[in-house]
């Protein structure tokens, strides 16, 4: 994802589709849905830049205006919050909110990601940080040392597509 490489989706629909159950098992229900979404959205994401990739050109990063962040995350935050509480009220769910919110605000950052948008590494360093310690907790400490390593991966991949989205709009000038 950092170097904009199209075969990153493949091998996340893989490692996605391994995560599934696991989750089931270890009752991190939302994390489980998450990860079907990943396999949804990795389909998605190869064929949005699969587009790119047809005409010949680069993987071209792109900037949201504040409102679109502000819709999406007090779109995220009331899924969370509903998310949370069916899991709370309707199963055995450990840690259901928090569980819930990492989902929510995923799906959002892996959306952006797909189109493309710069500040999906600001969301995935949040809540790569975030689920060190929900992993941690459940047990899972190799998905935990990963979230340690995908939130060193996800400053270095803003770092990245911010130098190479100035490149951009130095060509375009």
């Amino acid at each position: 994802m950092i170097k904009r490489n199209i075969w990153c989706w493949l091998f996340g629909i893989i490692g996605s589709l391994l995560s599934i159950f696991l989750f089931i098992e270890v009752k991190l229900y939302s994390e489980a849905i998450l990860y079907i979404f990943y396999v949804i959205i990795g389909v998605y994401g190869w064929f949005e830049w699969r587009k790119d990739f047809a005409d010949g050109s680069e993987i071209r990063i792109r900037k949201w205006k504040l409102f679109p962040h502000i819709k999406w995350v007090l779109i995220c935050i009331a899924g969370a919050t509903s998310l949370g509480y069916y899991f709370s009220s309707n199963s055995e769910a450990v840690r259901p909110y928090a569980d819930a919110s990492t989902t929510m605000f995923s799906f959002l950052a892996t959306f952006m990601e797909a189109k493309k948008i710069l500040s999906s590494w600001y969301f995935w360093i949040a809540i790569n940080s975030f689920s060190i310690w929900l992993y941690a907790e459940r047990g899972l400490f190799v998905y935990s040392g990963q979230m340690i390593v995908f939130a060193i991966l996800s400053v270095v991949g803003l770092r990245r597509w911010m130098r190479d989205y100035r490149k951009q709009i130095e060509r375009v000038i």
